[in-house]
């Protein structure tokens, strides 16, 4: 090029729009904001759907959009840490911190006027419709078994006990047989005959049948009561006054944000 040759002309900074937000990619708040087990490109996606909506201009607008990124991050930490308390409250109230009998009592009372009712409170928790109407069978079909039993011990007859027992369901029966084997003739409340079959199936009767058959037929009840219980913990309000204050602080980022874009905006001639 010699001293006359025409000046090259000005090449435009084409990397600009590629780099004028790379202080968001690396700045210093989204290099915090990311704890080291949660996912870097989920935060990243979330700043970058805020950038492409408020387009920011200058380092003050780049820094109120990460503002923006990170309060929604941690709305959505503090969702997980609901989950998590929801989570362990039923833990502890299905395995003994609040006895799963009062749940279900609670539950059960309005209904049926139990104030003594057994449920298993994990299996309320989880079973499906399918899973609950074919446990009900089931339950229904031992009661009728032992129904039929008990009118054999009630109609009596010299061979009334013999049919009685091989009318019952067989881990009834087993279960009968244990508790004659166990008492080895020493209680007399045991013996191998209709009286005493008669009177340790009554024995049973209501934790056999009518408490499970309430439970089972009132399963949604108990689930209900069990999930409302885990929402009364005191842990929520330390999680509920937070998400108070994420959501001042989301409203008055969004605040300072419109601001300077009216700022910026030009006036309009008088």
């Amino acid at each position: 090029m010699n001293a006359l040759s025409p000046p090259a002309p000005a090449v435009p900074n084409a990397s600009y729009d590629e780099t004028r937000f790379n202080a968001l990619h690396h700045g210093v708040l989204s290099r915090y904001a990311v704890l080291p087990w949660e996912d870097r490109a989920e935060y990243q996606a979330l700043l970058d759907a805020l950038v492409a909506e408020h387009v920011p201009q200058g380092p003050t607008e780049e820094h109120l959009v990460e503002e923006l990124a990170g309060v929604m991050w941690r709305k959505r930490r503090l969702q997980l840490a609901e989950l998590a308390i929801y989570r362990d409250r039923l833990r502890r109230d299905a395995t003994g911190t609040i006895h799963p009998d009062q749940i279900a009592t609670a539950a059960l009372l309005p209904m049926i006027g139990e104030h003594k009712v057994k449920a298993d409170i994990p299996q309320a928790l989880t079973a499906t419709p399918t899973d609950t109407a074919r446990d009900l069978r089931d339950v229904k079909r031992d009661q009728a078994m032992t129904s039929k039993a008990m009118n054999i011990l009630t109609a009596g007859g010299p061979d009334g006990y013999a049919r009685a027992l091989a009318a019952l369901r067989e881990d009834t029966r087993t279960c009968w047989l244990d508790w004659l084997e166990e008492s080895g003739g020493e209680d007399p409340t045991y013996k191998p005959t209709a009286e005493a079959l008669k009177a340790w199936l009554r024995q049973h009767w209501t934790e056999w049948y009518d408490g499970p058959i309430a439970a089972l037929e009132h399963r949604d009840a108990i689930r209900e009561q069990a999930i409302g219980s885990a929402y009364t913990g005191q842990r929520l309000e330390v999680t509920a006054r937070y998400e108070v204050h994420l959501d001042r602080k989301l409203e008055r980022t969004l605040a300072m944000l419109f601001r300077l874009r009216e700022l910026r905006r030009p006036a309009l001639p008088g």
